[in-house]
């Protein structure tokens, strides 16, 4: 993995912030931090700490999913893992033959 999107991060806590009519200071105040350091984060002049992040998050009632955007792949699902593991098992023929199917729907 490159490094972090840090821009992509601040503008995603400031669209969050903005849509739910939240100010800095609030979050500021509920975060344990100064104005500007959030000012700082939401304009990429310093990079925000995980620890700091999950407060904001927290604060704003979204998931940090949601701001690192991008930079999270998230694992398959549970039922995506079942159901790979599955198709592992079958033999080769099952499986050429599930593809057709699958590709059917």
């Amino acid at each position: 993995m490159d490094n972090l999107d840090f821009a992509l991060i601040g503008k995603r806590i400031k669209e969050v912030r903005t849509d739910r009519q939240l100010t800095q200071e609030y979050l500021a105040k509920v975060t344990d931090v100064n104005v500007s350091h959030i000012s700082n984060i939401e304009t990429n002049k310093v990079k925000v700490s995980l620890t700091l992040l999950v407060s904001i998050c927290n604060a704003m009632n979204v998931t940090v999913d949601y701001i690192l955007g991008n930079e999270y792949k998230a694992p398959t699902t549970a039922f995506e893992t079942e159901l790979l593991n599955t198709v592992d098992k079958l033999d080769s023929s099952k499986k050429e033959q599930l593809l057709r199917i699958a590709k059917v729907l």
